[in-house]
């Protein structure tokens, strides 16, 4: 296996999110389904026998030093003992504070990666364990399939049928940090629980919107604008927002004609996460 071919850390959609209830610790319960996109930030490993571990390339506000990625490779050289060491390179293409998991999935990368490449041999389950003390989001991608997930995020349930349409996703001009939204009073958080039925006929929100839209006018203003075309819903705590399209024709149309002020991409829904691919790649060729 080549250690320096790059490993992708694709984006998640929240498609929706209720919130159901607060445990003692703080952790808000909820209830959301992951799905992926073909779209995403590349690392690459190159494993180092003098111990050290270290970040090169850029990623703008985060020091190596608290980096997920670089995070994620300690914890999980503490989990196997030795005395592994890697240089990570990060190539930036999420967004940061947008809901689309930017920071979670270059760590579930590194974590999946670097399991591989240093040959520890630890199991899907071990390494979502070692993933959720990084971040609630961080199992569904070590898992790398689309999920409907409770508890923390961490209770997952494969949901391999769902749709896989075109994504158009705008990226509004301002970051909104998760533990500002789930510490606003006004935030709904006694949703009733639903079934996955009801997701599917369209019964569910992001009870997170109508928070962010007071408070960061520039993720209304995009909401406003991209719903003129569809139920536009953003992902997360925001900022991001997103439709779904059933072309990428149609998609990148709309994506064309988007104020210039604001970023975006366009994407393919995927249940198969292309790190899960990439995995089963880099296995095939040992």
């Amino acid at each position: 296996m080549h250690s320096n071919e790059s490993w992708p850390a694709p984006a998640k959609l929240n498609l929706f999110l209720h919130i159901t209830g607060r445990r003692p610790d703080g952790y808000h319960t909820l209830q959301t389904v992951f799905q992926f996109l073909d779209f995403g930030d590349e690392l690459s490993f190159q494993p180092r026998d003098d111990g050290r571990i270290e970040r090169i390339g850029d990623v703008p506000g985060v020091a190596a030093e608290r980096d997920l990625s670089v995070r994620a490779a300690r914890l999980l050289r503490e989990a196997a003992g030795g005395n592994h060491g890697v240089t990570i390179e990060i190539r930036k293409r999420l967004p940061m504070g947008g809901g689309v998991g930017g920071g979670s999935s270059d760590a579930a990368t590194t974590l999946v990666a670097l399991n591989a490449l240093w040959n520890i041999g630890l199991g899907a389950d071990e390494l979502a364990r070692l993933g959720l003390r990084l971040g609630a989001d961080v199992p569904v991608f070590v898992r790398g399939r689309a999920a409907w997930a409770e508890g923390v995020g961490d209770e997952l349930q494969p949901l391999p049928d769902l749709p896989e349409p075109w994504y158009l996703v705008i990226v509004p001009n301002c970051h909104v940090p998760t533990a500002e939204i789930f510490s606003v009073p006004e935030l709904t958080r006694d949703q009733p629980p639903i079934k996955i039925r009801n997701f599917l006929a369209g019964e569910a929100r992001n009870v997170c919107e109508p928070v962010v839209r007071q408070r960061y006018p520039e993720v209304d203003e995009a909401l406003k604008w991209l719903g003129q075309f569809g139920p536009a819903r953003m992902s997360g705590t925001g900022a991001c927002i997103f439709l779904a399209f059933d072309s990428q024709e149609k998609a990148r149309a709309v994506y064309n004609g988007r104020p210039s002020k604001w970023g975006g991409f366009v994407a393919r829904g995927q249940n198969e996460s292309p790190l899960r691919r990439r995995l089963e790649s880099a296995l095939l060729e040992r």
